[in-house]
C-alpha cells in the first residue's frame, strides 16, 4: 500500500490518465503517417512521402513496444520480465529520436515486472530532462536481489523534473494530469517495488538512483 501522501489516485483514475500519455506519446508519429499518405494522394514527391510514412511508422511501433513495457501489463500479474528486453525498448526508443545515447551496464536478468516498469519510467524521466539530447548511462547493479539502479544523464540545458522532486518529498502537490501522470507512477512503482529513488543534480549531470529501500522505511 502506497504511504506517500501524494499518492491518492484511484485505479481507474490512473488508467485514464495513463492512456492519455500513451496516446499523447503516439498520436505525432501517427498523424505524420497520414500526412505522408496525402502527400502521396496529391501527388506530391514520393521519395519524401515514403520517407516520413517509414520514419513515422518506426517511431510508432517503438513508443508503442515501449509503453507495453513501460505501463503496459506485459504478462500476467506477478510476472517477472528479462531486462534485456527493457535494454533493447530503452536503446530503440533513444535511436528513433537520434538525439541522446543510451549505454547500459550491467547483468542481464529476468526480474519483477514493477521493477523493470520503475527502470524504464525513470529512463523516461531521464530522457525528459535532457530535452536537446545527450547521453544515459543506465547500470543495473544486483537487479535480482537487492537492486540498485542509476541512471546518469548529462546533456545541455539539464533540468531536475520538478513534479518528481515534488512528489518524493511528500509535499503537497499539484493535481495529476496527463502530463505529470508519468512521474506519479515512477513514484508509485517504487513504493509498490519496495524500492526508494533519489534525484542529485550536480550541475554537471542529473543522477536517478532507485534503490532497495531499508525493511523498516
Amino acid at each position: 500500500m502506497a504511504t506517500n501522501p501524494n499518492l491518492t489516485l484511484t485505479g481507474p483514475d490512473l488508467a485514464a490518465l495513463l492512456c492519455s500519455r500513451v496516446c499523447h506519446d503516439v498520436i505525432s508519429p501517427v498523424g505524420a503517417i497520414n500526412n505522408g499518405l496525402e502527400l502521396l494522394d496529391e501527388g506530391g514527391a514520393d521519395a519524401d512521402a515514403m520517407d516520413l510514412i517509414r520514419t513515422s511508422a518506426l517511431n510508432a511501433s517503438v513508443r508503442l513496444k515501449f509503453a507495453r513495457l513501460a505501463f503496459g501489463a506485459s504478462g500476467s500479474v506477478g510476472a517477472s520480465i528479462d531486462t534485456g528486453e527493457a535494454e533493447r525498448a530503452a536503446k530503440d526508443f533513444a535511436a528513433a529520436e537520434k538525439k541522446t545515447e543510451v549505454n547500459w551496464h550491467g547483468p542481464r536478468a529476468i526480474i519483477a515486472k514493477n521493477r523493470v516498469k520503475l527502470l524504464l519510467n525513470l529512463f523516461l524521466i531521464a530522457y525528459g530532462a535532457i530535452p536537446r539530447g545527450g547521453v544515459i548511462d543506465i547500470t543495473l547493479e544486483n537487479p535480482e536481489h537487492d537492486a540498485v539502479f542509476t541512471l546518469v544523464c548529462k546533456g545541455r540545458m539539464m533540468r531536475v523534473p520538478p513534479r518528481l522532486v515534488e512528489l518524493l518529498s511528500g509535499t503537497p502537490a499539484e493535481a495529476v494530469d496527463a502530463h505529470s501522470i508519468q512521474p506519479y507512477y515512477t513514484v508509485l512503482l517504487g513504493e509498490e517495488s519496495g524500492m526508494a529513488i533519489d534525484v542529485v543534480s550536480t550541475g554537471e549531470e542529473i543522477i536517478f538512483t532507485a534503490r532497495m529501500a531499508p525493511a523498516d522505511a
